[in-house]
């Protein structure tokens, strides 16, 4: 019989097991993200601790919803890195002199790309995305594509062709894909 305790030990453990997840999947590029907004490597380190500290609660819907984990963080981030700015000017507080009135640039339209472009990609067949990842994100030429999955050159020349077309005429169209 299973007690109501043995359910929350359960899911505190998975959880646990889904931050640890989130930290080493993520903790890295969030890092480099906001010392590059900051300049300063310690604080930094705190935004992206709050960042995790703010995620924690919300990991399990994290991993079970379609969408990006990292553009999620990502989000988080940068405004965690705004309310840092403002409230230090705010307090008429100087970041550094040469941190002044630098623009931040704005991310959101490289998350909402990814994450149309993704969904465009779940459309296509496992062939095709096979294909694309080889020769679109590895740089690998027809041939080199050929030899490793087996198949003829013109067989990957083919694939990428029709995968390429595919993919323009959905996002040409704005073709919304179906969930």
């Amino acid at each position: 019989m299973t007690t109501t305790t043995d359910v929350a030990a359960t899911s505190a453990e998975q959880r646990d097991e889904l931050l640890h997840t989130l930290v080493s999947d993520h903790a890295k590029a969030l890092l480099a993200y906001a010392e590059k907004l900051l300049r300063d490597r310690h604080l930094a380190e705190d935004i992206v601790q709050e960042t995790l500290i703010r995620a924690w609660p919300h990991t399990e819907r994290l991993y079970s919803t379609e969408g990006s984990v990292r553009g999620w963080l990502l989000t988080v981030t940068r405004n965690l890195v705004v309310d840092r700015m403002r409230s230090a000017a705010a307090r008429h507080e100087t970041i550094g002199a040469d941190d002044r009135d630098v623009p931040l640039p704005d991310h959101s339209g490289a998350v909402l790309t990814s994450v149309e472009a993704a969904d465009l990609l779940r459309q296509l067949s496992h062939e095709h995305r096979e294909v694309l990842l080889h020769t679109c994100m590895y740089g690998r030429t027809a041939q080199e594509t050929a030899r490793i999955l087996g198949i003829p050159a013109g067989t990957v020349k083919s694939r990428r062709h029709y995968a390429l077309n595919t993919l323009r005429a959905k996002a040409g169209h704005g073709l919304r894909p179906e969930r």
